[in-house]
């Protein structure tokens, strides 16, 4: 799908400023983080509670625009319209933000009606009184789709409802990314009140340094509700560690399986240790994510909602 980003989703990656805080174990090993630091000079100017956020350039903030004097051309090649992800390296909805740099966000956004801006946040609390002065509760614009990522059960419960009261969005989805337990979405993907439901969900693990695998039954059990439920769904990535081999139960030999893992990777359970306790367990070898892939199940999975 990408066509001036690498992320599998989306067609354009479109960045406003730079600089974020951590706010979850999903930001452990925060790659927008290490990318700051490394044109830094070793410390993320950007990041963290106090550090100034960075607005980019005139240049940059020029590129939407000349994304939609290609909208036509594109929809006639895609047969879709082209979707921006905003804020690959921070946060829309970050408190330490600007507000003059956020309206002059909404007001691009606003310029670029025949692009899909996909807004993911981590701070989804932030998101209705962050945009109430600009769009209000009924009146957002019909290309904007409004994300929430989780990484655990825990943040599902949490901040999927915030979500989903969330009025005026196309488009509620989900990244689960990097997942990191299993998580069961049940209700949220039902619309059986007439109330708003997720339209999309996006999984997937981790990569870079001190990745932590995906155990493949975390991915299959939001992907097997989401075909239930009829709604798209994407694996964007195994990320670092290969889908090698599952057991049904611990390896009869826990003395062996404690020497593998430590010579070629690990055994994973259920709930994220290495753990033998008569559960599901699988072994996790890192192979980089290239080789690691995206297939889940000898299915890739590119679900659109539109």
């Amino acid at each position: 799908m990408a066509e001036n980003s690498a992320i599998e989703w989306t067609d354009h990656t479109f960045n406003p400023w730079e600089g974020c805080q951590k706010v979850g174990p999903g930001c452990d090993h925060c790659y927008a983080e290490t990318r700051n630091a490394r044109f830094g000079g070793g410390v993320a100017p950007n990041w963290g509670p106090g550090a100034p956020r960075r607005r980019t350039s005139i240049a940059n903030w020029r590129k939407p625009l000349a994304w939609q004097a290609a909208a036509a051309e594109f929809f006639a090649a895609h047969g879709r319209r082209q979707r921006v992800f905003c804020a690959s390296l921070a946060d829309v909805f970050d408190n330490a933000v600007l507000e003059r740099w956020r309206q002059g966000l909404f007001e691009l956004i606003g310029a670029t009606p025949d692009l899909d801006w996909l807004l993911l946040t981590k701070r989804i609390g932030n998101v209705a009184p962050m945009t109430d002065f600009a769009w209000g509760t009924q009146d957002w614009p019909a290309n904007v789709w409004l994300g929430s990522t989780i990484v655990n059960q825990i943040e599902a419960d949490r901040d999927i409802p915030k979500l989903l009261a969330t009025r005026g969005p196309r488009v509620r989805f989900l990244s689960m990314e990097p997942l990191l337990g299993p998580v069961r979405l049940r209700h949220f993907l039902y619309d059986g009140f007439h109330q708003p439901r997720l339209d999309w969900v996006i999984a997937g693990g981790e990569s870079g340094p001190g990745a932590r695998p995906l155990h493949p039954d975390w991915a299959r059990g939001p992907r097997d509700e989401c075909a239930r439920a009829n709604v798209p769904f994407v694996f964007k990535q195994w990320g670092e560690h290969a889908l090698s081999f599952d057991r049904d139960r611990d390896d009869p030999d826990w003395r062996n399986c404690d020497r593998l893992s430590r010579k070629h990777g690990r055994w994973l359970n259920l709930e994220g240790g290495t753990g033998f306790h008569g559960e599901r367990v699988h072994y996790a070898e890192r192979v980089g994510k290239k080789l690691a892939g995206r297939v889940l199940d000898g299915v890739t999975h590119d679900g659109s909602p539109v």
